[in-house]
């Protein structure tokens, strides 16, 4: 179980990761996102959370405290409102699973990316000694 201001849900993040892969995720993601958003701002503002989170996330007991609570969390800008990226970003953190699993990711990609300089570098510094032998 997840938590999102003080609500418990299930988290079904990393589920739908497995089974989509990591473009259906995200374009899942998106979808939820334009469900939310007020259409005319193209943002998930209070309001349209108010309005629309219940159809679409199911959560018809959520106070309103709650609410404010999500969207104080996801704001990273501080603007009041959740931009695509800024709703994406909560969604991940809110996934405690998912988290973990992208740090790992993360990880990975960085010790085989480090692993491919020192590679390069080990090739440079050969290529430079064979051509001060010459």
């Amino acid at each position: 179980m997840a938590s999102a201001g003080g609500v418990e849900f299930e988290d079904l993040l990393p589920v739908m990761a497995n089974k989509l892969g990591g473009e259906g995720l995200i374009r899942e993601l998106c979808n939820g996102f334009e469900l939310l958003m007020d259409k005319e701002k193209g943002v998930i503002t209070l309001e349209s959370l108010r309005s629309n989170a219940a159809a679409v996330l199911g959560v018809e007991d959520m106070k309103e405290e709650e609410l404010v609570s999500m969207m104080r969390e996801g704001d990273i800008d501080g603007d009041g409102a959740l931009s695509q990226m800024e709703f994406c970003v909560l969604m991940f953190r809110l996934s405690p699973e998912l988290m973990e699993e992208s740090w790992f990711l993360i990880e990975q990609a960085l010790q085989h990316h480090h692993h491919e300089e020192e590679l390069l570098s080990n090739n440079d510094n050969k290529s430079k000694n064979n051509s001060s032998i010459s």
